[in-house]
């Protein structure tokens, strides 16, 4: 999204895929370690509470102006929280990830984001803090190794317009008793409420879907991603509480083992989760134009090219007949 008129602009920043594969990599390569990113379906209790621990949320909207009017904004920023204004186009996800990075408690940071922290806390500046991150060489390199290859330049619009779609990502977290929302356009952090019995994320629920409330009437395109601690070493932990309790010779042995064995394949499905988000990554960022160019010449010179796009268009055509049943069968149904 596009920051305030004015803003400092040193070096382009490009626009990223909002996906936890992308940016449970992205954390990792800056430097931070035992966290990762977990896309959310639904904010009911159960899905909250199997993430947990959960360190903040990120949430990704069509972006309308807001002025916080009818909330607690507070300007220039609170205590003990950080927060950093946007001053550079498209830094808006990674400045939300770092945002809840530097507000959670117990997350080894490394050492890139501890020396921006160090930093930021003697500025105890909101624009000038925005103005380090939009400027360290290290995040911007890492958030923009993730840009999908353009083989094709574009001219960019430079008026813009009204109807152009703008996309932003905020951040949530809990800092002390206060659950706060970290929006980088914003003057300051956003006090949504008090967190009682540690609750944080039941202060959240209501706020995130306010929010949805108020734009879901032209608005469907929401994304909301928890960053959480690292599920491998939650689970590994488990296994060595209920290895402790058979050790000690306790009742319900078969329950403990078989509890254990869940969590084994809990392990297992989350290394080739991690496996998958890095083949992914990998293909996100190639560019396949060359291949499919010269794989369209190859076909071309053999003579083949026209005996495949006929039934590539065969295929689809098929496709479209079996999908327009489909629909006609199903509103039979309804009548």
């Amino acid at each position: 999204i596009i920051p305030r008129k004015g803003a400092a602009m040193s070096q382009a920043w490009c626009t990223i895929e909002s996906d936890p594969g992308v940016f449970t990599e992205l954390i990792q390569r800056i430097g931070v370690k035992g966290v990762q990113v977990e896309e959310i379906y639904d904010l009911s209790e159960q899905t909250l509470n199997s993430l947990k621990p959960v360190h903040g949320l990120i949430f990704l909207f069509k972006w309308v102006k807001d002025e916080a009017s009818d909330r607690k904004l507070l300007h220039g920023g609170a205590p003990g929280v950080f927060f950093a204004k946007q001053v550079v186009q498209n830094a808006c996800a990674t400045q939300a990830i770092i945002s809840v990075l530097m507000n959670a408690a117990g997350v080894e940071l490394g050492p890139e984001l501890s020396r921006i922290k160090d930093f930021a806390t003697a500025l105890n500046e909101p624009e000038m803090i925005g103005q380090v991150i939009g400027q360290d060489k290290v995040l911007r390199t890492v958030h923009n190794s993730f840009s999908r290859p353009e083989p094709f330049m574009i001219e960019p619009d430079e008026k813009g317009g009204e109807e152009d779609d703008a996309f932003h990502f905020i951040g949530y977290v809990p800092v002390g008793d206060k659950l706060y929302e970290l929006d980088g356009l914003q003057a300051g952090p956003i006090e949504i409420g008090e967190i009682k019995n540690g609750n944080w994320l039941g202060v959240a629920k209501p706020a995130i879907e306010k929010r949805i409330q108020k734009y879901s009437q032209k608005e469907i395109r929401f994304n909301l991603l928890a960053i959480v601690k690292n599920r491998q070493e939650v689970y590994n932990e488990e296994i060595k509480k209920i290895e402790a309790k058979l050790a000690s010779g306790g009742e319900n042995a078969d329950e403990l083992k078989a509890e254990k064995a869940d969590y084994e394949q809990k392990i297992k499905n989350e290394k080739q989760k991690f496996q998958s988000w890095t083949e992914e990554n990998v293909r996100r960022k190639h560019n396949f134009v060359p291949f499919i160019f010269n794989l369209l010449k190859e076909l071309a010179q053999k003579g083949k090219l026209n005996e495949v796009v006929a039934a590539a268009q065969k295929q689809a055509e098929e496709r479209m007949e079996a999908a327009a049943k489909a629909k006609a069968k199903a509103a039979g149904k309804d009548k």
